[in-house]
């Protein structure tokens, strides 16, 4: 809620899922990508009004991933699960199947959904070796 928006407008909102069986449901809103919400102790479904703002996106997308910090802040794993442009099958979306599962009203965009529980397993961090730096400029691009 604290997260910055654009010019101030906040236009997100936030379903919190607890619930065993809707978790199991929007886990196949993104056929084999999103599998790992069933066994999520929560998931954060990030939805952005364009009427409000039409950077709804770009300030949803820091919404969500300043949930994540918070998770890791407090020693929990998290996922994002991108829905936003995505298939759910012929004819629907995986943002309209969201919607559907959450009962989210229509003027309502779903962004992602933020998958969050406690880690099966902790990835090694990238190592400063791994990182490419010469994808960092100074001053101009040349």
């Amino acid at each position: 809620m604290r997260s910055p928006s654009s010019r101030g407008l906040d236009p997100w909102e936030f379903v919190f899922v607890t619930d065993k069986a809707l978790l199991t449901e929007l886990a196949t809103a993104k056929p084999q990508h999103a599998h790992f919400l069933r066994d999520a102790a929560l998931g954060i479904v990030v939805l952005g009004n364009e009427a409000v703002a039409d950077t709804w996106i770009e300030d949803c997308s820091i919404a969500t991933i300043i949930v994540q910090l918070a998770c890791t802040s407090l020693g929990l794993g998290s996922c994002w699960v991108q829905i936003y442009r995505r298939e759910y099958g012929p004819g629907i979306s995986a943002e309209q199947r969201v919607r559907q599962i959450v009962r989210a009203p229509e003027n309502l965009r779903v962004l992602s959904i933020v998958s969050i529980g406690h880690p099966a397993r902790y990835p090694a961090p990238h190592t400063v070796e791994s990182l490419d730096f010469t994808k960092i400029k100074t001053n101009t691009y040349n």
